[in-house]
């Protein structure tokens, strides 16, 4: 029995074994397919992440103009209180 090793420049490799008659010829891949799957992985795993980044952001955003209409909320009754307040001292001023 025979067998030879052949490796070409493309990275696959063939083994070639010669017995009783019978050629059996194995060829073996340069992991080309194994490269592509890792490459779609890696895109996914992109895409997935500024996705999430960008859903954080829109919770910021959200979160601030909640902030802010509670805050404008805050004033208005502030202005509210201080004018109920000098109406209250006014009445009492003009009843003494």
């Amino acid at each position: 029995m025979s067998e030879r090793v052949i490796r070409h420049p493309d990275g696959t490799t063939e083994r070639i074994s010669d017995d009783s008659g019978t050629t059996i010829v194995e060829r073996g891949g340069g992991g080309a397919a194994a490269m592509l799957v890792g490459l779609a992985v890696l895109i996914l795993i992109a895409v997935g992440a500024f996705f999430l980044i960008n859903h954080d952001r829109q919770e910021a955003v959200k979160t601030d103009a909640v902030t802010a209409a509670a805050q404008s909320v805050g004033s208005a009754a502030d202005k509210v209180g201080d004018s109920a307040q000098k109406a209250a001292n006014a009445v009492t001023n003009q009843s003494q």
